[in-house]
C-alpha cells in the first residue's frame, strides 16, 4: 500500500507557448500535478537525467511550472551513479513534494538512479509520505519494473523485436509504453504483455496520462490511453516462439479510455466518465 501517488505522462505534455498561460494549460496534466502535490508553494524537483540536452529541457520545465505560479523549482541533472551517494543530492529528494523525470533514454534513469541511495528515498517516501513521483516519455516509462526499453514499430508483433529490462519497479503491476498513439507503438505494448501476460500493458497517448493512487488509476489530458489486460488470454504462443517469429494471442481484453476514465488494476474493471456502473 503506497500513501504516494504516482503520475506518468505519456510525453509532450501542453507547457503553454510564449509567456501566455490559457484555460487549457491551467486544467493541463502540469496543473493536475502542482494540484495533486499541494500547489503552487509545493516543493518541486525536476530531474533530466534521461534527456541528452538536460539543461534546455530543464528550463522549460521550470519555465512551465512558474507559469502555473510555483516558486520552489529545483532543477537537478544527475549524470553519475556516484552523485547519488552525497548527502546534498539526497535532501533534494527528500524535501521535495513533487519527483519530475523527464524524457529521454529510459535506460539512463535506471543505470544512474536505479538501485542507489536515492533510488531507495523515492520508494520510502512513496510508501510512507503523500508525495508525488511524476515522470514523462521515459521518465513514466522507467517506473515499471518490467520495463520497456527499445523496440521497432516496424517489426513488432514478431517476437524478440522487443527490448525489456528491469525498470525501477515503483509499478510493479503495470507495464507503460509512451507516445503510444503517435509512433504506432500497439505491436510492441502487445509483444510485452505476451511476455509478462501477468501484468497490464498500458499506452499513453501523449498530452495524457495516469494519476495512479494504490490500485487505481485516473486518466488525465487530451488523449487516450490504451489498456491491454491479459488475464482472459485463450491462446498465447509467445513461449514456444524462435525469434523472429510472428505472435499471435486471442482474448486479450483491450480498453480505450480517456479523460476522466478509471480503471481498477486489482479487480480489472472500468469506470467509464461519467457513468457511475462498473464494466467486466
Amino acid at each position: 500500500m503506497l500513501k504516494g501517488t504516482l503520475i506518468p505522462i505519456g510525453g509532450n505534455e501542453d507547457k503553454g507557448a510564449g509567456d501566455e498561460i490559457t484555460e487549457f494549460v491551467k486544467d493541463g496534466i502540469l496543473s493536475q500535478v502542482v494540484k495533486e502535490s499541494g500547489g503552487e508553494d509545493a516543493n518541486f524537483l525536476v530531474i533530466p537525467t534521461a534527456s541528452m540536452i538536460p539543461n534546455q529541457v530543464g528550463k522549460n520545465y521550470k519555465k512551465a511550472l512558474k507559469k502555473l505560479g510555483c516558486t520552489n523549482i529545483n532543477i537537478k541533472n544527475i549524470t553519475k551513479r556516484s552523485q547519488c551517494d552525497k548527502k546534498s543530492i539526497q535532501k533534494l529528494f527528500t524535501d521535495a513534494d513533487c519527483i519530475f523525470f523527464t524524457g529521454g533514454d529510459q535506460s539512463r534513469i535506471v543505470d544512474i538512479i536505479g538501485d542507489t541511495p536515492v533510488h531507495d528515498i523515492i520508494f520510502n517516501r512513496l510508501k510512507n509520505e503523500k508525495i508525488v513521483l511524476s515522470g514523462t516519455s521515459a521518465g513514466a516509462m522507467s517506473m515499471s519494473e518490467e520495463m520497456i526499453m527499445g523496440g521497432s514499430s516496424i517489426e513488432c508483433l514478431t517476437k524478440g523485436s522487443v527490448k525489456m529490462r528491469n525498470g525501477m519497479g515503483y509499478i510493479p503491476s503495470m507495464i507503460i509504453d509512451s507516445h503510444f498513439v503517435n509512433r504506432g507503438r500497439f505491436g510492441r505494448l502487445a509483444e510485452a504483455v505476451a511476455r509478462f501476460p501477468q501484468l497490464i500493458g498500458v499506452g499513453l497517448a501523449e498530452d495524457t496520462g495516469l494519476i495512479i493512487k494504490n490500485e487505481e488509476f485516473k486518466v488525465i489530458g487530451s488523449g487516450m490511453v490504451i489498456v491491454f489486460d491479459p488475464s482472459n488470454l485463450s491462446h498465447n504462443n509467445y513461449g514456444i516462439l524462435d525469434d523472429g517469429l510472428p505472435m499471435s494471442m486471442t482474448d486479450l481484453t483491450t480498453h480505450i479510455l480517456a479523460d476522466g476514465d478509471c480503471f481498477y488494476m486489482d479487480k480489472r474493471t472500468i469506470k467509464v466518465y461519467p457513468l457511475e456502473e462498473y464494466i467486466t
